[in-house]
């Protein structure tokens, strides 16, 4: 069977996109999509990515309008949420150490929730060995 390997995208909706593309771009590195096919995309590094639908009644994301949550995995979760603070983002750090890492929370300017990722474990040494 064939498989995909990996996301080639995510798409979606945005009240203020160029405002929007340039927040991901400032704050968290996420280049944005080149204008010419000559330019390079961002490139994201290898490592695992979790795939997981939710009840449609969850509150984990949050508000209940919306409909995903962005998870990013981070090198230094200390020092990504120190970079989004000093930049006046407000970011809710778990304080809880889970078997695959260490987790925070914020919101992006439309409200859109997004989930930052430090790997720990088997995550993490699979990380490094690539």
């Amino acid at each position: 069977m064939e498989k995909v390997l990996g996301l080639g995208g995510f798409f979606f909706r945005s009240k203020d996109w160029k405002a929007l593309k340039k927040w991901y771009a400032d704050h968290l590195g996420v280049t944005e999509t080149p204008s010419t096919y000559e330019e390079e995309p961002w490139r994201q590094n290898g490592g695992v990515t979790v795939f997981e639908p939710f009840q449609e009644d969850t509150a984990f994301f949050g508000d209940p309008k919306k409909q995903f949550m962005l998870n990013f995995r981070v090198r230094d979760l200390t020092a990504m949420v120190a970079q989004l603070q000093a930049a006046g983002i407000s970011v809710e750090v778990d304080p809880e150490e889970y078997p695959n890492g260490f987790f925070a929370k914020l919101e992006d300017p439309e409200g859109n929730p997004i989930q930052l990722w430090q790997p720990t474990g088997a995550s993490a040494q699979s990380e490094e060995a690539r």
